[in-house]
C-alpha cells in the first residue's frame, strides 16, 4: 500500500522518560494535528526536511522550478535527427579514417551505459534523498532526459549497423572505459543502498560528495572528451547526424551540471557545518583523479593526432574545465593558469556563460528542432 510518509525522515527520536511535572503544561499541537499544519515555503529543506514531499507549492527553491520549465521547453526525440547522411558516410570504405572510426565506437561504448548510470542514481538513490519537492519535479524531468540520451546513442548504433554486444560491453571490455565507471560506482552504491539516510553529518556528507561526483565530475567533465570529438567530427561536415544529437544532448548535460550545481550550494548553505576543510580536501582528491581518468580515456580513444586534436589538448581542456566546476562549488582553483584551448566549443556552449543560480541567470535554451548550428 502506497503511504504517503515513505519518504519522509524516518530518524528515531529519543525521549527518556520522566515524572510528569504536576504544574499546568502549556498547550501543545498533537501529532496529527502538526503533520495537518498547512506547508510554509520557510520551512522546506534540500535534505531532512520535515514537510510534505508531495505538495509541490508554495515554492521556496523556485530556480529548481525555472530550470525544470527551462528543461521542459527544452525537449527533443533522436527519431526527428535524420542520420542518412552518417549512414552512407560509416558504410563508405573512405569515408571515415581508422581512426575517426575508434573516436565513435569509444564514444559509443562510453556514453550508452553512462547515463544509464546517472538515470539509476537519480532514481533509485538521490530522488530519495531530497525532500524538497519542487526539487524533486526537476530529478523527475532529468531521469527522464538521460532515458532520451541512452535512446539516442542507441539510435546511432541501430543507424549506423554497429556490433551492439560490443558496444554495450565496452564497459566492461574497454579499460579506459571501465575505470571511469569503477570510479563511479562506489557513490551509486551509497545512495542505492535502501538503508541509506541522511541526518547526521557524516551521511549528509555522503550525499554531499556523490551529487558532487555526478554534478561536477561525471556530467561535468566525464562527458566532455568525447562532446569535443563528435562535435568537432561534424565540424568537419563528418557524422553530422551524430553531431546534432550530440549537441543536443550536451545542452541538456550543461542544465543538469548547473542544477547539480546549485542544489550541492544550497545544500552547503543550509548545512554549513558539513563543507569542513577535511572534506574539501577529499573532493579536490576525487577532481584530480577525475581529470587523470578523463584523461586516459582521451589517450585511448585518440592515440594518434586526428580532426586537429591531440590527447595533449584534452589535458589542457580538462584542467580548464575541473577549475570551473571547482570554483562553482566553492573550492580554489586547482589548476593556475589552465585556459581552453578548443575556443570553437565556448562557441557552441561557452563555458564562461554558463550560470547557476547562485550566479546569475540560467542560459536561455530553445526547443530542439530550433537549435541552429550557424
Amino acid at each position: 500500500m502506497l503511504s504517503f510518509e515513505d519518504d519522509l525522515p524516518t530518524h528515531p527520536v529519543f525521549r527518556p522518560a520522566v515524572p510528569r511535572a504536576p504544574a499546568v503544561e502549556m498547550p501543545a499541537k498533537a501529532p496529527q494535528q502538526e503533520r495537518l499544519r498547512r506547508i510554509r515555503a520557510e520551512d522546506k529543506r534540500v535534505i531532512n526536511g520535515a514537510t510534505d514531499v508531495n505538495q509541490l507549492v508554495p515554492f521556496k527553491y523556485k530556480w529548481a522550478w525555472e530550470k525544470y520549465l527551462a528543461s521542459c521547453a527544452n525537449h527533443w526525440m533522436p527519431q526527428e535527427i535524420n542520420m542518412q547522411r552518417d549512414i552512407e558516410l560509416w558504410k563508405s570504405p573512405h569515408g571515415l579514417t581508422a581512426d575517426e572510426r575508434r573516436i565513435v565506437t569509444r564514444n559509443l561504448g562510453f556514453f550508452v551505459t553512462a547515463d544509464s548510470l546517472a538515470a539509476n542514481n537519480i532514481v533509485l538513490g538521490t530522488y530519495r534523498q531530497i525532500t524538497a519537492p519542487e526539487c524533486r519535479q526537476y530529478l523527475l524531468r532529468q531521469a527522464f532526459e538521460e532515458a532520451i540520451h541512452t535512446h539516442a546513442y542507441q539510435y546511432i548504433v541501430e543507424s549506423l549497423g554497429l556490433d551492439e554486444a560490443e558496444i554495450f560491453n565496452a564497459y566492461h571490455e574497454i579499460e579506459s572505459i571501465r575505470a571511469k565507471d569503477e570510479f563511479l560506482i562506489p557513490f551509486i552504491d551509497t545512495l542505492t543502498d535502501p538503508s541509506f539516510q541522511t541526518g547526521t553529518p557524516e551521511d549528509d556528507q555522503r550525499l554531499l560528495k556523490s551529487l558532487i561526483v555526478f554534478a561536477c565530475l561525471m556530467e561535468g567533465l566525464f562527458f566532455y572528451v568525447g562532446f569535443v570529438q563528435i562535435l568537432a567530427l561534424g565540424r568537419q561536415n563528418k557524422m553530422t547526424g551524430a553531431a546534432e544529437q550530440y549537441q543536443y544532448i550536451l545542452r541538456d548535460e550543461s542544465m543538469h551540471c548547473n542544477f547539480g550545481i546549485d542544489l550541492i550550494n544550497q545544500i552547503k548553505l543550509e548545512n554549513p557545518r558539513i563543507w569542513t576543510a577535511e572534506f574539501r580536501t577529499e573532493l579536490v582528491a576525487l577532481f584530480r583523479r577525475a581529470v587523470e581518468l578523463e584523461y586516459q580515456y582521451a589517450e585511448d580513444t585518440m592515440p594518434r593526432g586526428v580532426l586537429g586534436l591531440n590527447a595533449a589538448m584534452f589535458k589542457e581542456y580538462l584542467r580548464f574545465i575541473a577549475n570551473r566546476r571547482a570554483q562553482q562549488i566553492g573550492l580554489d582553483v586547482l589548476y593556475p593558469g589552465a585556459e581552453n584551448p578548443f575556443p570553437w566549443m565556448s562557441e557552441m556552449l561557452d563555458l564562461k556563460k554558463e550560470r547557476n543560480f547562485f550566479e546569475t541567470r540560467v542560459i536561455e535554451y530553445q526547443t530542439g528542432g530550433a537549435l541552429s548550428w550557424e
